[in-house]
């Protein structure tokens, strides 16, 4: 990946979404002046490049809270504590969104260029960022030199002003040519200008689905309108139509598949697949277990009760003294490659996810014109696009190759396609068993992808149940935290503003068990 270092003087006066002053660099001798001109090109390397954070990626931190991967090794993996404090910032995505529309304006000569339409993704992209991990946030300040201590917006606006920012995008690109070209070389995930657009109307139905609890009573958002608009109209409003066109981070051996740049399979002995993932696929006879996990004993490979998760609950000494009880990831497909070729794509926003939003959308009733049976072809797509990225055709038998915790080939399987897709049938007679069977299938597309969106689905809707009140979580009671502290750069550089907002939204306490406005 390209660096930006060269410009960063000049796009770091930009003001954070955490209202942190970083300083006046123009008094440095190599210090640029901010109105030079910046290749847009290298902004929006750099825009792509740090849109996926370590935390998000695979067997980051993220996936111990989504209930993917449990630690059973301090040593090399951790606890598995949900005990959160000081949520991170978007100030980085912030000041480089920033810097992208000042420079498209100033090098295009207008405001409707594919450059200033994606500065309007990226700024909502961070204002959603950090506003649904800690609540009302700055955002109409932020970004303003004029402002060094922004308010904070409520999380009502935030979302309300960056679902304009995305509709705003979208008819940018839309007026615009060359549908199929690259959208810019320096993009690292390599999407034509179509797909950037499709990227954007897909994200906006994901922000419309995480308001599901916000739908009813908050009628100025027209949270279900646009949901409606967005899928009854796919000339005005193009979304991802298969996996081609999802986001993925392409890891190399300059940016190598996370923890596994040593090459080591020795790793995978410390820590275990969780139960709340395999206690899903097992049961419902998925084939995506064989491709996920190693069985428990190296007899019956092919026996789904060979498959057994670990709970994260649980303390983590007792899960040091029986790892051996519980699943460890596939060592071939997980430590087969450095790049991380052998397993599936890392997805961060994507096809599978986009046709469960629709299903959960259509469900939910947010779009008359469509039925159950419409909502019943996208959960089926979604399986279909979910088992496609695991290297298996849903239509058609596979035979997989079972391999131990340090990748050794153990056996094979013959998948029963069949059977499983007869348990998980889409329930049409009973919207509430539908929805529970979207969401259910949705987390496991999830499954070591997407960054948060596993967790923030489970915090919205309670499904699919996490596990909760051991003391392996290390909270109070082993309660699952709502949300994270603000930013210690915020409370220091702006504590007026911020101490308002906690006395606003809770009652003065900054607390991670407490509910925003969002999941309330």
């Amino acid at each position: 990946m390209k660096t930006l270092k060269a410009i960063t003087a000049a796009v770091i006066l930009a003001t954070s979404i955490t209202g942190c002053q970083k300083g006046n660099l123009n008094l440095s001798p190599n210090a640029v002046n901010s109105n030079s001109r910046i290749p847009v090109s290298l902004i929006v390397n750099h825009l792509t490049a740090v849109l996926v954070r370590s935390e998000e990626a695979p067997f980051g931190d993220v996936n111990k809270s989504n209930q993917f991967q449990v630690s059973n090794y301090t040593k090399y993996w951790g606890t598995n504590e949900d005990s959160w404090s000081y949520s991170a910032h978007s100030y980085e995505l912030l000041k480089y969104a920033v810097q992208l529309e000042f420079q498209a304006k100033n090098q295009f000569g207008n405001t409707t260029n594919k450059y200033f339409a994606l500065s309007k993704f990226f700024r909502a992209y961070s204002a959603i960022w950090l506003s649904q991990r800690v609540g009302d946030v700055p955002m109409s300040q932020a970004g303003d030199i004029n402002f060094l201590t922004p308010v904070f917006d409520t999380q009502h606006d935030v979302y309300k002003n960056s679902l304009q920012l995305l509709d705003d995008a979208n008819k940018i690109l839309a007026t615009l040519g060359s549908p199929g070209s690259v959208f810019d070389s320096g993009d690292i995930f390599g999407l034509t200008n179509l797909q950037w657009q499709k990227v954007i109307n897909t994200y906006r139905l994901r922000i419309l689905i995480s308001l599901s609890k916000r739908a009813d009573d908050n009628a100025d958002l027209n949270v279900k309108s646009q949901f409606a608009a967005i899928v009854g109209d796919p000339a005005t409003y193009p979304i991802m139509t298969a996996n081609t066109d999802n986001v993925v981070y392409k890891y190399t051996t300059a940016t190598p598949y996370p923890i596994f740049a040593s090459g080591s399979n020795s790793y995978n002995n410390f820590m275990n697949v969780g139960k709340t993932v395999l206690d899903i696929t097992t049961s419902t006879k998925d084939p995506r277990t064989f491709l996920m996990a190693t069985p428990v004993t190296k007899t019956n490979v092919g026996d789904f009760s060979n498959y057994i998760g670990a709970d994260p609950g649980t303390p983590i000494s007792t899960l040091q003294n029986d790892a051996a009880k519980y699943s460890n990831f596939n060592g071939m497909r997980y430590f087969g490659s450095a790049t991380g070729a052998t397993a599936e794509p890392f997805i961060f926003i994507g096809y599978p996810e986009l046709c469960f939003n629709i299903a959960e959308g259509i469900n939910r009733g947010w779009a008359p014109t469509l039925t159950a049976t419409d909502a019943k072809s996208w959960y089926d797509k979604g399986i279909a696009a979910s088992f496609s990225n695991f290297g298996l055709n849903v239509n058609a038998n596979s035979t997989v190759s079972i391999s131990e915790v340090g990748g050794k080939s153990i056996g094979t399987v013959t998948t029963d396609n069949a059977t499983f897709l007869a348990n998980v049938s889409y329930n049409l007679s009973s919207p509430t068993a539908a929805l529970a069977q979207i969401l259910q299938q949705k987390y496991v597309a999830f499954f070591m992808n997407s960054g948060w969106e596993a967790y923030m689905n489970h915090r919205r809707t309670g499904l699919p149940a996490f596990s909760e009140g051991g003391t392996g979580l290390g909270t109070p009671g082993g309660k699952l935290p709502r949300r994270w502290l603000y930013p210690l750069d915020e409370i220091n550089a702006n504590n007026a503003n911020y101490q308002k907002a906690i006395a606003s939204q809770f009652g003065g306490t900054d607390d991670v068990f407490k509910d925003t406005w969002l999941t309330k």
